[in-house]
């Protein structure tokens, strides 16, 4: 199992860290050459700084590569950052950049870095598991086809939509890896 995980800035050696104790294959892609002439069974958008990882997808050239690779089902997970890349609207940003996912993301909701904190969640599917958010996003509106998978304090934290995978918090950051398992479960099931 080939996972390509976005490389271009924020948490991704963590993302990697956990996929390789899960026994997946990763591939750091930093720029366009590293998605030609493979074919990735599942990709990760690790959390950052959402507006310099979309413009740096757009500096690149990457951005309507990756959104074709979504578009044609391969399986992906984008987490904080990540979810706001795959967002079709941002509720407090006029950015638009894979738009692949029908949500709406609200930037930086809880505030800034004092606004970060960590809690126990539910998490359909999977159960109640650690979560760690860091200038954290959340979900104010989800569409028809997406699913909502958990729920802090009245906002919407993780959903997914076929095969798109998002989370406002970090699992990444947390010694469980119950949410990646969940990302792999469903790259297998593609296959």
């Amino acid at each position: 199992m080939l996972i390509g995980v976005l490389c271009l800035q924020g948490a991704f050696i963590e993302h990697i860290g956990i996929l390789g104790r899960l026994g997946a294959e990763t591939v750091e892609l930093r720029q366009k050459s590293d998605l030609e002439g493979r074919s990735f069974d599942g990709l990760i958008i690790p959390g950052g700084e959402s507006t310099v990882i979309g413009k740096l997808l757009r500096e690149l050239d990457m951005e309507n590569d990756i959104r074709s690779m979504i578009e044609s089902g391969v399986p992906v997970y984008g987490t904080c950052a990540g979810l706001i890349l795959l967002a079709r609207r941002i509720v407090n940003d006029d950015n638009v950049y894979l738009g692949t996912m029908d949500i709406e993301a609200r930037r930086n909701a809880y505030g800034r870095q004092l606004g970060s904190f960590a809690c126990e969640a539910e998490f359909e599917g999977i159960g109640r598991i650690p979560m760690t958010f860091i200038r954290a996003p959340y979900i104010e509106r989800v569409g028809k086809k997406a699913k909502v998978l958990s729920v802090v304090d009245g906002h919407i934290v993780a959903a997914r939509q076929g095969n798109q995978l998002v989370t406002a918090f970090h699992p990444e950051l947390t010694d469980d890896s119950r949410v990646h398992e969940y990302f792999l479960d469903m790259v297998k099931k593609r296959k």
